[in-house]
This record gives C-alpha cells, sequence and structure tokens, in this order.
C-alpha cells in the first residue's frame, strides 16, 4: 500500500526534529500524559500496546518472526502515546475549524482502501504492520485520517505544498498550546509548536517492552 497517513506520516517525520518548545510539567501520578485536562492513564496505553503486541504475535508465522517485529518495533509504547495524544490534537484543532467526522466518511475511506488492499483482512495487516494499529482499532485510525483531510480542506490548504503543510500544523501548534499537554517524563515531552513528542533527556529510563496479555 503506497498511501501514508496524512496526520500521523506527517508528524512521524518531525520526531526527529530539534525541540522548540517543549511542555513538560509535574508527573500526574497514574497518567502517562494529561490533555487538555483529562488524563491518559499508563493503564490504557499499556492496553492499547498490548492489543497490538498480541495482534502482531497472531500475524507473526513463528516466535522468531514475532521476536524480529518486536525488536523493529521497540518504541512502540512511546509511538502509541505520541498516536494518542496527537489525536487528541487533532480533534480539539477539527472542532475549532467546525469540521466533524461522519460514519459514513469513515466507510467510505474504509471500504476504497480496502479495494486497493485486495480486502478487509489485508487493510488490516497493512495497517498493523505499517502504523502499529491494531485491527480493532482500524476504524478510529481511518476517522483521524478523514478529520486531517477535512480540517486541511477546512483551512483552504494544499498539504502536498510547504506552505500547506505550515498553516496545518500551525493549526495543529495553537490547538496543542491550548490543550496544555503534559507528558509523564518517562515518555518524553511535548514540543507545542511541532506537535510532536520528543525523548526526554532521561538516558537511565528503559522502555520495557511486556509479553503480550491474551484476552480472557
Amino acid at each position: 500500500m503506497h498511501r501514508r497517513r496524512t496526520a500521523i506520516a506527517l508528524s512521524a517525520a518531525l520526531v526527529a526534529a530539534p525541540l522548540l518548545t517543549a511542555c513538560g510539567g509535574a508527573p500526574h501520578a497514574g497518567a502517562a500524559a494529561v490533555v487538555g485536562g483529562e488524563r491518559i492513564t499508563v493503564s490504557q496505553l499499556e492496553g492499547r500496546v498490548n492489543e497490538v503486541r498480541v495482534a502482531q504475535r497472531a500475524a507473526a508465522p513463528d516466535e522468531a518472526q514475532y521476536e524480529q517485529t518486536v525488536s523493529r518495533t521497540s518504541s512502540l509504547t512511546r509511538d502509541t502515546l505520541h498516536t494518542m495524544v496527537l489525536d487528541r490534537v487533532l480533534d480539539r484543532a477539527a472542532k475549532d475549524a467546525g469540521v466533524s467526522v461522519s460514519r459514513g466518511d469513515v466507510a467510505e475511506m474504509r471500504s476504497g482502501l480496502e479495494a486497493q488492499a485486495g480486502g478487509p483482512k489485508a487493510l488490516q495487516s497493512a495497517w498493523l504492520m505499517q502504523y502499529g494499529v491494531a485491527p480493532k482499532r482500524l476504524d478510529a485510525s481511518l476517522r483521524t485520517e478523514v478529520r486531517a483531510q477535512k480540517l486541511a480542506v477546512a483551512l483552504g490548504i494544499d498539504m502536498n505544498t510547504t506552505e500547506g503543510k505550515t498553516t496545518f500544523w500551525k493549526a495543529m501548534s495553537q490547538a496543542s498550546k491550548d490543550l496544555h499537554i503534559d507528558l509523564n517524563p518517562r515518555y518524553g515531552a511535548w514540543d507545542v509548536e511541532k506537535s510532536s513528542r520528543v525523548d526526554g533527556k532521561t538516558p537511565w529510563i528503559q522502555e520495557a517492552t511486556a509479553e503480550p496479555q491474551q484476552p480472557a
């Protein structure tokens, strides 16, 4: 599949950029992040990561292949938190621009992507491998895609141009500022200018890779 995710792909490219303005206040007990006064708990984050690990294990033909996948996605926990926060930032930016997304919008995008990928299972597999999205989260991920595209339309921009990208991320930056995002230092900090998670200067903290818990 050659299509790149509008919001997440662009943000991933910005993670390596220099930190301009980071937001990271006092840690919140039990919270991986606080966004707009609402907590993303460590438990919620771990649950999302476990969903991906379970799906990756199910998709792997053997244990060796699964271990390779885990090694290749060793930053899954931080990447997942980045996505969870970014989705909320995008939601705020979209609401500020008067953008809404219907079930029909998501269904239309999913139908088109399934046709390109070769069916529902192929699309789920592609999203899992390329973006670390568990099959049960596919519709939510596609909703983010639609929301980003509709936000670009509302802003009157072309995301294929430098000017368009600058305008898009300016709106995202304002949403980040309005939400007063605070990450638990163990997961890094949030760069409000680029609406992106960045690694904090805590080299003694290592990201643990837990064994996936099979659903009961």
